[in-house]
């Protein structure tokens, strides 16, 4: 049977857990924050869930709960920031506020973060982003989950990208996915609970495809589209070079999956673009623009605008509570204690 918190209780429980796991009260107020934000908005693969991954992390060295994000680079429109090592949230932070201020001036802004952990929910990164009317643009890679194009071992991670355009006097929109089938932390809550996952996500570790989430795990996630393209492979590829090869961050095969409890420091990458439409065409052409494409698309029943349900989650849930199952809720205090 569900039980319900409030988003302060849900806040606070995480962030006990999260300190007393070894993280900075900022550190962990900050994750906790984020990880409420994703449960309210019905993502529960990237929620409370992930509470007792991240302090294991911070237990066994695999997160530095002391580090400290730095702007290590700063170079006209360019920064980078090294999250040390730590949870990714601060320096995510870090990164998207230093690139706001930058584009303020400059018109836009490219912001890595190396050094980095998982980053949760990625396009939440950039709400900041259209608060301040600007466009956004965010990345990360991800432990190996998925082969290159043609190839059968995992060597990028399921590596998201994420995009906001806000709008004038309403919600922004909200764009955000994997480019697996699937984001892999569906496959960890359908574990959790026991359940089978579709045909099609993923493939054991003899390359056969597996309803079993368990055997998807340790195999390999097909990339968006595999079936009859390799787009999703490109896609990851470009990713993957961008918070890598561009910020200086580990590789997806070089780091291990978020999903073991031992491993190394994963030293991830994201990035975030910023840009200021007042530069370019102006804001008011933006804004026509922007109102006259989404006129077009709600011309149709049923289309739903990108981030509108998880926003009106958010909004429900900020009102009536977070229901979680009891073995959550009990994990959640248990740490917390």
């Amino acid at each position: 049977m569900a039980t319900t918190l409030s988003i302060d209780q849900a806040t606070r429980l995480a962030t006990r857990a999260l300190t007393n796991a070894g993280a900075s009260q900022a550190m962990a107020s900050s994750t906790a924050r984020a990880l409420v934000m994703a449960e309210a908005q019905g993502l529960a693969s990237h929620g409370l869930s992930r509470v007792a991954q991240y302090a294991t992390h911070l237990r066994n060295g695999r997160a530095n709960g002391s580090a400290q994000a730095t702007v290590a680079r700063h170079k006209g429109a360019a920064v980078l920031v090294d999250a040390g090592q730590g949870l990714a949230f601060p320096a995510c932070e870090l990164a998207v506020t230093t690139a706001i201020a930058t584009a303020r001036s400059l018109g836009v802004c490219f912001a890595g973060v190396g050094n980095s952990h998982h980053c949760g929910v990625l396009v939440n990164h950039l709400r900041a982003v259209a608060d301040a009317g600007m466009v956004g643009l965010g990345f990360s890679n991800s432990p190996a989950a998925m082969p290159a194009a043609g190839g059968k071992h995992a060597i990028f991670g399921t590596n998201p990208l994420a995009a906001v355009f806000p709008r004038r006097n309403a919600d922004p929109l909200m764009i955000d996915l994997s480019l697996s089938e699937v984001a892999r932390g569906k496959l960890m809550v359908a574990a959790q609970k026991g359940q089978p996952i579709p045909l099609g996500w993923a493939l054991d570790s003899q390359g056969q495809p597996t309803t079993d989430p368990q055997a998807g795990l340790t195999g390999v996630m097909l990339p968006l589209g595999a079936v009859s393209s390799p787009k999703g492979s490109m896609l990851a590829l470009i990713v993957e070079l961008l918070v890598t090869a561009v910020v200086g961050a580990q590789f997806g095969f070089e780091a291990s999956s978020f999903f073991v409890d031992e491993g190394n420091a994963p030293r991830l990458g994201q990035a975030f673009v910023v840009i200021d439409p007042g530069a370019l065409a102006g804001r008011e052409v933006y804004e026509e623009r922007m109102e006259t494409l989404i006129s077009e698309m709600l011309v149709d029943d049923g289309v739903r605008l990108a981030g509108a349900r998880r926003i009106s989650l958010e909004l429900k849930s900020r009102l009536s509570g977070l229901d979680i199952g009891p073995a959550l809720r009990q994990q959640l205090e248990t740490l917390a204690a």
